[in-house]
Parts: structure tokens; sequence; C-alpha cells
């Protein structure tokens, strides 16, 4: 009968069965998986990864986080590669052949066609003794007592094995490489993430508008220059130096309260010595400034010099947060 404990228990003992596959991969790090970095991360080509079914989904991912993370990386299908797309694989490139049981046909059919090239194999399967581990230059082990899948069919503890390997070898290359965040934005320059890596004040305030008063100028003058810049704020401005700052909030306050403001001027409602960040300040840097003050502006100056007005929405409008 299903029941919600059946389920459960269901979901349980598949997530525990593949943990301790992957476990047990610590024991299959030896010399080749060593060896195996050493030659990836020395080669002058790139690398190529290449597997059928289910491997060849796990391929693919391993593409996409080698080429994310510093390592270039091509996808090769192997029952594709023995139908012309060998062309692809070039003198300097090393191939990774991920195949669980290592005997499958197409797998037999490729692993001597990429040795007549004369490029570095290595294998990724659950059978050392099988064709392909016979056949590489360096084997990782995937072996997996069995799967999660009920009738021991599915790929399921075999694949994440797969995949766990791939992301061992990557962070290994990554730091290898000494592979930072700024090197993690060049491969990523789009979306959200790209943002948080890439983006600067200076590209989000290029055509900001300078609302600027002196300290002598008078809180009716103020609100004009509030109202007309339509940023919620104005920098207080003597001798090119920000001497304080005064926002919409300021004159709420003021508001509230005087009964007259006829004889008040900027400098009696500012607020000195006001939040300050350069024009090259990340952008992610900044929404935490904005963040740990509770404020929604910063004014962006260099070496003292006002560029313009930082507001919240600038950052809301990148999709940062």
């Amino acid at each position: 009968m299903i029941t919600k404990e059946n389920i459960l228990a269901i979901a349980k003992k598949t997530i525990l069965s593949e943990s301790e596959a992957i476990t047990k991969l610590i024991d299959f790090l030896d010399e080749n998986f060593y060896e195996a970095v050493q030659r990836i991360y020395e080669t002058k080509g790139r690398l190529i990864v290449t597997g059928i079914g289910k491997s060849a989904i796990i391929a693919q991912k391993m593409v996409a986080t080698f080429n994310s993370t510093g390592t270039p990386s091509m996808f090769l299908h192997a029952s594709e590669a023995i139908h012309g797309d060998l062309g692809m694989v070039q003198n300097n490139d090393i191939i990774i052949c991920i195949s669980k049981s290592g005997n499958s046909p197409e797998i037999k059919a490729l692993v001597p066609l990429l040795k007549r090239f004369g490029n570095t194999l290595i294998g990724m399967t659950g059978n050392i003794t099988s064709f392909l581990a016979k056949g590489s230059d360096y084997v990782l082990n995937t072996t997996v007592d069995m799967e999660a899948c009920p009738i021991n069919l599915a790929p399921t503890n075999s694949t994440t094995a797969q995949l766990v390997m791939g992301d061992a070898l990557a962070v290994c290359l990554m730091e290898i490489r000494d592979f930072k965040p700024e090197d993690f934005a060049v491969y990523h320059p789009g979306g959200a993430l790209g943002k948080k890596l890439l983006l600067r004040v200076k590209d989000m305030i290029e055509h900001s508008l300078k609302p600027t008063v002196s300290p002598e100028t008078s809180v009716k003058k103020v609100i004009f220059e509030i109202s007309e810049k339509r940023l919620g704020v104005t920098a207080v401005v003597e001798n090119e130096k920000i001497v304080g700052i005064i926002t919409d909030g300021d004159i709420r306050r003021m508001l509230n309260d005087r009964d007259s403001i006829a004889d008040l001027t900027a400098k009696d409602i500012m607020s000195k010595n006001p939040k300050l960040v350069s024009s090259e300040t990340m952008a992610v840097d900044a929404l935490n400034i904005l963040e740990d003050f509770s404020i929604t502006q910063l004014i962006v100056a260099d070496n003292g010099e006002y560029k313009g007005v930082l507001h919240l929405h600038d950052i809301l409008k990148e999709g940062i947060i």
C-alpha cells in the first residue's frame, strides 16, 4: 500500500544508498587520479569527454563544469564519434571516456580508434577489468556495489559516482590553476551571477544625475533640487568637497519638527559624513553597505570628486537580488 511513510522511507533509502556509493569512491583515489589531473592540467589541447547512454548525459554535465572553471572541454557522443565526429579530436587533446560496464559495443569500437590517434585516454568505469579499463592510460574507478534502483538496473548510484568523480577532477584543476571569483566571472558574464561578479558602481551611474546644493542653499531650493533630480537625495557640496547629504527622509522629519522653514538652509538639516563609495566599488559590495546601514542611496565619489548617486533601485533593476 502506498503511504506517506512508505514514500519517505524509499526516498531516504535511495539517498542513503547513493551517499554510501559516493563515500566508497574515496578508497578508489590513487596514482591514476593524480596522473589524470596532471595530464589534463599540462595539456596544450582540450579535454574531450565522451560516453554512451546515461554516461553521455553525465559527460555533458562534466563538460559544462570544466568549461566554466577554466578547463576547455568538448562533449563527444560515443556513437556519433564512429560516424564522423572523431574529427573534432586534435593531437594534443586528452579524452575521458565514461562507461559503467566499459564493454558496450560503442566503447569497444571507439577505444582502438582513440588510441590510434595517440591521445591520452582516461577511462572512467565501474569495471576495472573491462575493455575500456585495459585500453586506457589511466583508470578512474567508479565501481558501485549495486544501484539504488530496486531492480538494480536503472543507473542511479553509478551515474552519481561518475558525476562526483568528475566534480573531484574539476575542483582539483581549479585549485591547481588558482581559479578565483574574477576568473569565474569571465565565464559567467550573463545573468545575476555574472553581474554580482562583474558589475561595478560606475556601470550604473554613467548617466546618473548629480543633485547638488551648497550649505547655504535654502531648504525650499533643496526640496526643488531633490524633486527635480528624482533620486530622493542631494549632496551638499562646499568648495568642491562633499560635506553632507540630505534625503527626502530628512525633509519629512524637518517638516514634522518645524512650523516654518523660511530661515533654514541645507547645513541646518544635512547629515554630515555621508556614506561614500568609489565608482570602482563592486555593485554587490555597494548593496551590502545599503543593507548594513538600512539606507537606499549612496554618494559616489572618487578621491573626493562627486560622481553621482547610486540608488537601491539601480541595483534592483540589474537583477542582482
